[in-house]
């Protein structure tokens, strides 16, 4: 069983277990240990960070920890976290680190894996290294300790590879763009991406200071960069986490257009183009049934797992698929990236718009959603309110009074300490009160 790993890596506050330099030390140490157990030769690692203050302490703590068991690494500083999985290819480097707790406040952060193919390590393969740390590493003899180097051309390689998944001719001439950058890590190529394939850049979330990435801005916070649209007679807002591997949409009218309206687009016209692999979409059971029905009047599939854009990833190869995400602005693109990637998403939804010559608008809205109503209740470790005998009751109730009509999936997030109770419902009234009942409950429970 996993203790440190969650859905996307191991996060928390900084300096609070986990997230303090004396574990981020041990970490790197064992996964060196692990590495040297299944590779031969030379060992590289590269390291990505988003923009908090504590990325400063965990990026040198887990280097000195890969250093002490013999690995060489590279540090690539501030890049987007599907940088970090397609240097960690290109660079031929045997493991990739983001340092990144993606959409949280500043105070949290996180430390998340890559493997040599550049996709997220598995579960199997974070149990053995959660198993190293338990048990202890020992370092490696002087003349073996590894070296770190910095990369400094990290954004620009990313850049490129972002650009070669469009169309060689595609520009952005005439088009105004608002793009939100969280204040995180790519706040300096989000804005030069657009800018060289000729847009009009409107940047916002670009002054990073170490606490302010995800303040009231990027794809958590969307309000600004809808402001900013209709204030600038925009053509179309891009809102990004901290991490850049999600992505909001904003049309011309400073209407927010979620992760399933982007899949819905892209899903429909790779089938068209007979591009889209297996004809199906993969994503997640938060996906709004409205996108499952679109989906199935097109004859295309909605292939559903877990949440985590990494389940989705590991069913997209399972099945042979090349498009996958989730609700919340993770598009994956497989031909293109190994992970979520919302710069890319972005522009291939920008590609469409010049290719079609249609407004954000009209591409930005594909089914009408089913009414959907999502609610977080925050507990402390160690409680266990969905266990409670009022709890049970009070979802089952719902279950029943939903039946046929709805659907209701409460879970709790695998990235912060939250449980999510989620419901759909053609009838709003009814939602409301089922999820209402559900949270007042486990608030009650967690006291």
């Amino acid at each position: 069983m996993r203790k440190l790993f969650g859905t996307d890596g191991v996060r928390g506050r900084a300096n609070t277990h986990p997230m303090t330099a004396e574990l981020a030390l041990r970490i790197g140490a064992a996964v060196g240990r692990y590495l040297r157990r299944e590779a031969g030769g030379v060992h590289r690692v590269v390291i990505g960070k988003d923009t908090r203050l504590s990325g400063y302490m965990l990026e040198s703590a887990l280097t000195a920890g890969l250093t002490s068991t013999g690995m060489n690494v590279l540090l690539m500083g501030p890049v987007p976290t599907p940088a970090v999985g397609l240097l960690t290819r290109s660079m031929r480097a045997d493991l990739g680190v983001m340092i990144s707790a993606s959409h949280n406040p500043a105070e949290d952060n996180g430390i998340k894996f890559f493997g040599p193919d550049g996709f997220k390590l598995s579960d199997e393969a974070e149990a053995e290294i959660e198993a190293l740390i338990d048990s202890g590493v020992e370092p490696a003899q002087a003349g073996n300790i590894g070296r770190a180097k910095r990369i400094d051309d990290a954004r620009y390689r990313y850049g490129e590879r972002v650009k070669s998944s469009l169309p060689r001719d595609l520009r952005l001439d005439g088009v105004k763009i608002v793009v939100d950058c969280a204040n995180g890590a790519a706040y300096r190529a989000a804005p030069d991406i657009l800018w060289e394939m000729g847009a009009e850049v409107i940047p916002l979330g670009v002054s990073p200071d170490g606490t302010n990435i995800n303040r009231s801005c990027g794809s958590t916070y969307p309000r600004l960069a809808s402001e900013a649209v209709v204030a600038h007679g925009a053509d179309i807002g891009l809102c990004l986490d901290g991490d850049a591997d999600r992505i909001i949409l904003i049309d011309e009218q400073g209407t927010v257009a979620d992760g399933d309206q982007l899949m819905a687009l892209l899903a429909s016209r790779w089938a068209a183009d007979g591009t889209l692999t297996g004809g199906a979409l993969v994503s997640t059971v938060m996906s709004n049934l409205g996108l499952e029905r679109y989906l199935d009047r097109q004859g295309i599939r909605l292939e559903r797992t877990a949440v985590g854009d990494r389940y989705v990833v590991e069913r997209m190869r399972e099945g042979g698929f090349n498009l996958g995400g989730e609700q919340s602005g993770h598009i994956v693109m497989t031909d293109y990236a190994t992970t979520g990637d919302g710069l890319m998403a972005g522009l291939h939804f920008l590609s469409e718009m010049v290719r079609s010559a249609a407004p954000a608008s009209a591409l930005a809205r594909q089914f009408e959603p089913v009414p959907q109503l999502l609610k977080n209740v925050r507990y402390t470790t160690g409680q266990t309110p969905l266990e409670t005998e009022s709890v049970r009751a009070a979802i089952a109730e719902a279950e029943k009074l939903l039946a046929g009509a709805g659907r209701i999936l409460i879970r709790k997030s695998g990235t912060e300490p939250l449980i999510r109770v989620m419901g759909e419902c053609e009838d709003e009234t009814l939602l409301t009160r089922t999820i209402d009942e559900i949270v007042t409950e486990i608030e009650v429970a967690t006291g």
